[in-house]
């Protein structure tokens, strides 16, 4: 079933949804469902599978000369979003990435899953690959996710790369994208960063889904500048419960997000890390309970392959 779908049947009810990591690669389909399992209690509708793009590294020849060589850190999402689906009858969504495919590539990856029944994709541009310091697309791939919402789009009208196919049949799948309450780091500000997003709809972009953000305001603020841009799609809040010390530099530095004074400093004086995650999910949960209260229609959590504290969370929410 669509997301909007989802939404629209809950007839105001906020629900619960999570996204989970790929399990690195040498690890089977049981890591994915043991970090699942501990939340399905909470009926999530739907859970999001990331997908990891292959990234690469040179290696030195006796000769000298440098080899470049493809290192896959993470398996891709068709089969673990097929497996979900098959264990749990919940609707599984795999994010597509513009990095590390072709145009081609993203057509057979959108025939796969629909020929899976996979309703629902997040169409998103990915990140530079680390050797990089500009994200860079492959040759004939999409350089933005507008793009890429497109070619989705078209899919669901029957048209294809190919435009000599007879008869082709039409794909039906529910688009979201991502975007940012506090704006991407990339973009130059906050309405610059909303203008591409309303680009995204236009191309076809059936909902949105934000980064993780720390203070509620700035998603109301968020959310208040999308409608007066004409954005009218469902947006669903990002929630990422804070775990350790580390990511009071972590989170700022690679996600471009600004944490509450209040928060930090709870997390400065917490004595360890376990300390840390209870103020996590307090803060989350704050957090979770106002975004209900505005009538938010989703809550979406980044599980990040950890249950315990989103399960915390939802046994006060939900």
């Amino acid at each position: 079933m669509k997301v909007t779908k989802h939404i629209e049947k809950a007839e105001g009810k906020s629900l619960f949804s999570f996204e989970i990591l790929p399990p690195l690669k040498g690890q089977n389909i049981q890591s994915i469902f043991d970090s699942i399992d501990p939340l399905m209690e909470f009926n999530p509708p739907f859970i999001d599978v990331t997908y990891h793009r292959e990234e690469y590294e040179f290696k030195e020849l006796p000769n000298g000369l440098l080899e470049k060589k493809i290192v896959k850190k993470r398996p891709g999402t068709v089969g673990i979003c097929a497996a979900i689906q098959n264990k749990y009858d919940v609707d599984a969504i795999p994010h597509i990435l513009c990095g590390g495919f072709n145009k081609e590539d993203t057509e057979n990856l959108l025939i796969d899953l629909d020929f899976l029944g996979i309703d629902n994709v997040v169409a998103l541009r990915g990140d530079a690959v680390k050797s990089e310091i500009y994200f860079k697309p492959e040759k004939d791939g999409n350089q933005f996710a507008s793009q890429l919402v497109t070619q989705i789009s078209n899919l669901n009208k029957g048209i294809y790369l190919d435009q000599d196919l007879q008869n082709s049949t039409s794909t039906n799948f529910c688009i979201g994208v991502g975007a940012y309450p506090e704006k991407h780091m990339e973009a130059p500000s906050l309405d610059s960063d909303i203008h591409f997003l309303k680009q995204k709809i236009k191309n076809g972009a059936d909902y949105i889904i934000t980064q993780m953000f720390f203070d509620n305001k700035k998603f109301f603020d968020f959310v208040e500048k999308c409608r007066k841009s004409g954005i009218t799609v469902p947006i669903i809040p990002g929630l990422k419960p804070i775990a350790t010390k580390k990511q009071l530099n972590l989170i700022p530095h690679r996600f471009s997000i600004e944490l509450p004074d209040d928060l930090i400093m709870a997390v400065v004086k917490a004595k360890d890390n376990d300390a840390v995650t209870q103020i996590g999910i307090e803060w989350c949960t704050q957090q979770s309970k106002e975004l209900i209260e505005a009538g938010i229609p989703v809550l979406h959590y980044y599980s990040m392959g950890k249950a315990a504290n989103i399960k915390a969370i939802a046994q006060e929410i939900f």
